[in-house]
């Protein structure tokens, strides 16, 4: 009889069991296989943009980043991770981007930079010779400094997390990165884009930031002369400007009119020239706009 009843508690027993829906050695590998794959996406970087020559890129840096160096020059990270890296106009083919962890690892990107055929004008005269005068270098020197005391300033703007608009429209005069070869010795390649205009036309700021150099009289050769910080190390500079309708220190907000186009410095007719930089690397503003409607 005992054995009888411990056979019929038994197979109640395991019929109860079987009744359980019990997780399948498949579905365990699955989960497992799926958290594996989130932990490799949280540890890996993320990244919107052009790998190229002027191109900028937005990134995501992995969970737990404690500091990030692009080839070897720390680069911010914002609360969120994100953070901007740019490639200068005669980038080289490769770059490196490193993330330091909590835990001490690294988290590497490898970038191949992909080059771009500039505009090239062959000139069949030899460049001019001897260099700028004495007088004007006395001149230029004091403006130097405003310029790279402007580019020196960091604000808390999140203008370079935008999408950036055009500050005019209007033909394009002039591409970035176009430059003259005088009998084979190369000349200074345009830092950014002209955009032809009736002088007295408005522009605005192409995204939110802060005035850093609103010049209170000509420059030598970017006359009325307006620069803007964007944050992260991103800036803008406009050149020429008849007027300047803002001060130094001053915020200011994406599509807000904050110039007018002018002529004034080295200029052969109204227009605006934009140019970019991401601290050392000038970058083409139309990766940052697209094209313009």
């Amino acid at each position: 009889m005992r054995f009888r009843k411990t056979v019929i508690f038994g197979s109640a027993a395991l019929a109860a069991i079987a009744a359980i829906p019990l997780p399948l050695s498949s579905t365990l590998a699955e989960t497992a296989e799926a958290e594996e794959s989130a932990f490799r996406q949280a540890v890996k970087f993320g990244f919107s943009g052009q790998e190229i020559q002027g191109g900028v890129m937005l990134g995501d840096a992995p969970a737990g980043t404690q500091s990030l160096s692009f080839d070897g020059q720390p680069v911010p990270v914002d609360e969120d991770g994100k953070f901007i890296i740019a490639f200068n106009r005669d980038a080289g083919q490769s770059a490196q981007m490193v993330a330091t962890l909590e835990n001490g690892q690294t988290v590497r990107k490898f970038f191949n930079i992909a080059p771009r055929k500039w505009k090239i004008e062959h000139v069949n005269v030899a460049r001019r010779s001897g260099g700028p005068s004495a007088a004007f270098m006395a001149r230029r020197k004091p403006e130097l400094a405003q310029i790279n005391a402007a580019r020196q300033v960091r604000s808390n703007s999140k203008g370079w997390r935008q999408t950036f608009v055009w500050p005019a429209k209007g033909r394009i005069s002039g591409m970035f990165g176009s430059q003259r070869i005088y009998k084979g010795e190369p000349g200074s390649y345009h830092s950014g884009v002209d955009i032809a205009g009736g002088k007295g036309t408005y522009f605005v700021a192409p995204a939110d930031g802060v005035v850093t150099l609103a010049a209170k009289k000509p420059f030598s050769l970017e006359g009325n002369l307006l620069m803007i910080d964007h944050g992260m190390g991103l800036n803008s500079a406009f050149l020429h400007a008849s007027q300047i309708l803002v001060k130094e220190g001053q915020e200011v907000k994406r599509g807000e009119p904050i110039g007018r186009i002018g002529a004034t410095g080295r200029a052969t007719g109204p227009h605006l020239h934009w140019s970019m930089k991401w601290n050392n690397a000038r970058i083409d503003p139309i990766l940052l706009t697209g094209p313009m409607n």
